[in-house]
């Protein structure tokens, strides 16, 4: 029943193709998190689009969203503020560049200052 479920293909074209297999979204592959030496992290300061207010951005992670989750959430409690963490990025509130940069350091993470 899983595999002929409708609506999980709406916006779908019909294809007459007989060897046409429709798209899984369980097939979605995530990448695998580097270990921490071999991650290239960038931290920055931020004030566009946000109504002046500054946000630090650690810039560069390459892993799996669960893996960027859980050091944005490390990050945010070592600096005591709030934050997300989505599209491949961490957002800080604030200018915490020193803290999130010795925090990282401290983790192991090849990590500098952008600006």
């Amino acid at each position: 029943m899983a595999e002929n479920d409708w609506k999980s293909r709406l916006g779908m074209v019909y294809s007459t193709n007989p060897e046409f297999g429709y798209p899984n979204e369980g097939d979605s592959h995530e990448q695998e998190t580097l270990p921490n030496e071999k991650q290239k992290l960038t931290v920055t300061l931020d004030r566009r689009n946000r109504g002046g207010k500054q946000v630090t951005l650690v810039l560069g992670f390459s892993g799996s969203t669960t893996d960027l989750e859980l050091l944005g959430k490390t990050l945010k409690t070592k600096c005591g503020t709030g934050g997300s963490a989505k599209d491949g990025q961490i957002i800080i509130q604030g200018d915490m560049r020193d803290k999130v940069l010795s925090a990282l350091l401290s983790m192991g993470y090849k990590a500098k200052r952008g600006n």
